[in-house]
């Protein structure tokens, strides 16, 4: 009986250390892409000190009046020569849209809305 104890003991240990070292692998690659993410920050935090950008804050409170939801996703990216805050906003209902706004003056250059999933008849939802 006490072997079987041990047996289940030694395979609970083993899985547990599989699982661990994978968790730490998964932290480890996630330290190195979030490490390549440092010069992006670095960036966006000179071109805002360099005026070349609204702040978030500033943009996000526009968007929040014109547009409502939920925002899920913000990126700043520099495209031929202009900064571009690109929003993800979940709507009422499911629909997501993406917002293209030049950073620098905050004016809305495009807006793409995809509809949000129809239950379909019968679902119970």
């Amino acid at each position: 009986m006490l072997s079987g104890i041990t047996t289940k003991w030694h395979t609970t240990l083993s899985k547990l250390s599989s699982l661990s070292c994978m968790a730490m692998l998964a932290m480890l690659v996630a330290g190195a892409s979030y490490a390549g993410d440092d010069s992006d920050h670095d960036r966006a935090r000179q071109a805002l000190e360099a005026g070349e950008v609204l702040p978030l804050r500033t943009i996000l409170e526009r968007v929040e009046r014109e547009h409502p939801g939920q925002v899920m996703e913000v990126e700043l990216d520099r495209e031929k020569g202009v900064w571009l805050y690109e929003i993800k906003i979940l709507r009422e209902g499911g629909a997501l849209v993406k917002l293209k706004i030049n950073a620098r003056d905050g004016t809305l250059l495009g807006l793409k809305e995809k509809p949000g999933k129809q239950p379909r008849p019968g679902d119970g939802r």
